[in-house]
């Protein structure tokens, strides 16, 4: 028999003692496609066991009594070998793939025990996202099965400026935004310090408007509504500025990246060596790390890890600033995917408005904003163990979008009259 081709076909694999307890069998094992691996070691502790839940990876035996191993494996149910297997994979994936990893991983725990009121607790050592969720898996097997988003989205708004004049940016992002063809409903999360205008006060929608309670936390536009219907949800704030051909054509470009956040305003991050420290910049260079979640799609399922993955800390220091929501949701999607962001056309006339009369002033003329930009950065990325955000130099524009060709061949051509 060929040893590697006979462990990778076997559901369970073997892994008694050698010279010690331990044995090399057992990270073969893990590493064969999802070979379940079966103990013969008593007494033998495994490694990272203080974090790492291997009663949801391995079956355990006796080695005083080997005839019973036979019947204890052919006791396990479908469903928990399917179980069994996927968790062996994403522990061998996430820990022990390299020694980079499993050096990580060491230093990783260290610094959990020694900083103990900021460590992980074991939930989030054992389910990274996507790995063992019903949901997960319906998710990422239609994006693998290429099967098609649906073919709507929901427009969240965040209103934090009180209603005081028909005029208001948000009046006419509510226009634009409910011309879509695309567009299902929307959606206005109300995060102003005022109450809550009565209805009447917003503008007859061809779609259903519904406004909701915001509670006045930064970290409300991601938390997983039972009013979203649909798989995409366009994010706004109040102030963004577009046309409804931008809007539609973000929109099915999504469509062909449902697993990413497409949108316009793009960021990137840096490695600064002199402060031995991520940095964050807003500059317009070829690269981009981050899309701003100001304008921009992502598949709904990112607002269930949003609110269940991320450690409550992380959505307080959110909440607290209340800045950073957008880098932490870019963090997210990037560590699920291990794909950068995608920017798709932008007008270059955009111009900022006027504030509002009562409103805010704009928390990006404030250096403090852009200081604490820096310091999530570095936060987020301490808590994930490294950066996972990618950078890129893609882009998507409409076909004929800036070619002089005839008004009547382009599909966007409002796009470039603006």
């Amino acid at each position: 028999f060929d040893y590697q081709e006979l462990l990778h076909n076997s559901t369970f694999c073997l892994v008694p003692r050698g010279r010690r307890l331990g044995s090399f069998r057992f990270l073969e094992s893990l590493q064969q496609a999802a070979c379940i691996p079966v103990l013969l070691s008593n007494g033998w502790e495994l490694p990272f066991s203080d974090v790492i839940q291997w009663n949801q990876a391995v079956i355990e035996g006796d080695e005083r009594l080997l005839l019973q191993v036979p019947s204890t494996v052919r006791a396990v149910g479908n469903e928990r070998v399917l179980a069994l297997r996927q968790r062996t994979q994403m522990l061998w994936e996430a820990y022990f793939s390299s020694v980079d990893k499993i050096v990580l991983t060491t230093l990783e725990i260290i610094k959990d025990r020694v900083f103990s009121h900021i460590s992980r607790n074991k939930y989030m050592w054992n389910s990274l996202p996507g790995s063992n969720k019903s949901v997960s898996r319906k998710f990422f097997a239609c994006l693998c099965a290429g099967v098609s988003p649906g073919q709507e989205f929901t427009a969240v708004i965040n209103a934090v400026s009180p209603l005081v004049s028909q005029s208001q940016p948000i009046m006419k992002l509510l226009q634009v935004v409910s011309k879509s063809k695309y567009c299902s409903q929307i959606i206005i999360l109300w995060n102003s310090e005022k109450p809550q205008p009565s209805r009447s006060k917003w503008p007859p929608m061809p779609v259903p408007l519904t406004v909701t309670d915001g509670r006045r936390k930064t970290t409300s536009r991601f938390l997983p509504q039972v009013a979203i219907e649909t798989e995409a949800v366009l994010s706004l704030d109040e102030d963004t500025v577009l046309l409804t051909s931008e809007v539609n054509f973000a929109f099915l470009v999504w469509r062909s990246f449902p697993d990413r956040i497409v949108g316009y305003p793009p960021r990137s991050h840096f490695w600064d060596p002199l402060k031995r420290a991520w940095g964050y910049t807003s500059k317009w260079t070829n690269d981009y790390s981050i899309v701003l979640t100001g304008a921009a799609f992502y598949h709904r399922y990112y607002h269930h890890l949003f609110s269940h993955y991320l450690p409550q800390s992380l959505r307080t220091l959110v909440d607290r600033t209340s800045n950073c929501e957008d880098i932490l949701m870019n963090f997210l999607v990037s560590a699920v995917t291990h794909l950068p962001p995608i920017k798709v056309a932008q007008r270059k006339q955009y111009k900022e408005l006027p504030g509002v009369q009562g409103a805010k002033s704009v928390p990006w003329a404030n250096p403090e904003h852009f200081n604490q930009r820096q310091e999530c950065i570095n936060t987020f990325a301490s808590w994930f163990g490294y950066m996972p955000l990618v950078h890129s130099q893609f882009r998507l524009d409409p076909v004929l979008f800036k070619d002089q060709v005839s008004v009547l061949r382009k599909k966007y051509k409002d796009m470039e009259r603006a």
